[in-house]
């Protein structure tokens, strides 16, 4: 091993220790909370992703989930970058608006959401595994490529989650009918130039006229990064965990 690995793994032993917590169980035992960083092996190969475990988790109790799908500039197998950019943040600034399980796999360089579906529904397999999660409380949300994944992925998923929360991001209008079953509450920037609101606007009117339940924010002078303000909202968190399926 050189220098640099052993540094690099070094560092991220340390991180692991700081941001794991313990919480303690009424039956005397223990489970790590935090940010974790955990394995699941698609396609003959290992990738890492992150479960955000909140410090009053216990285990005899069942849990609400939450699927985040980052966006393409969180590509890659660092199996960290993913949880840096929206909900991560998020969390890390106020805790207690996030009492949930939150699952945060990595899609690989150069690939979209839609084409590692297995990346998805692997994490979301070893997380129901693993935690003690109420299965009528499982959520999904993601941010620009992960936008346009929680309208795809979604719409191929709506038997499994009980709202979605897509953010800048679009889909295909011949999914309305499916995604119609599913609350949902969209944001978007009206100044987004990456992905602009007419993606998500078009996306709203179709679910709207399949007879959806569906809410619409779009942020006045706000550019691509709406999913600040979104996150940020004490209120996304709230509405998305009242939801049952």
């Amino acid at each position: 091993m050189n220098v640099q690995v052993f540094v690099r793994s070094v560092a991220l032993i340390l991180t692991a220790f700081v941001v794991a917590g313990c919480a303690t169980i009424g039956g005397g035992g223990s489970a790590e909370t935090g940010m974790l960083s955990k394995t699941i092996t698609v396609d003959g190969v290992e990738r890492t992703y992150v479960v955000y475990v909140p410090p009053a988790y216990d285990p005899s109790e069942r849990w609400p989930v939450v699927m985040f799908l980052h966006g393409a500039g969180e590509r890659g197998d660092d199996g960290v970058d993913q949880s840096t950019v929206g909900i991560g943040p998020a969390i890390e600034a106020n805790p207690e608006r996030f009492p949930c399980i939150v699952v945060m796999p990595q899609c690989p360089k150069n690939i979209m959401w839609t084409a590692r579906y297995d990346e998805i529904n692997g994490a979301l397999d070893a997380t129901l595994a693993e935690f003690n999660i109420d299965r009528s409380r499982m959520y999904l949300t993601g941010l620009s490529m992960g936008g346009y994944g929680t309208f795809m992925y979604g719409a191929d998923n709506v038997d499994k989650y009980a709202a979605m929360a897509p953010i800048c991001g679009g889909g295909r209008i011949t999914d309305a009918a499916k995604l119609a079953n599913v609350p949902m509450w969209v944001f978007h920037g009206d100044a987004d130039p990456v992905v602009t609101p007419d993606k998500s606007r078009t996306m709203v009117e179709a679910i709207k006229a399949a007879g959806g339940d569906i809410q619409y924010t779009e942020y006045p002078g706000v550019g691509h990064n709406s999913w600040d303000n979104a996150y940020g909202d004490p209120e996304l968190m709230s509405w998305m965990l009242s939801q049952t399926k």
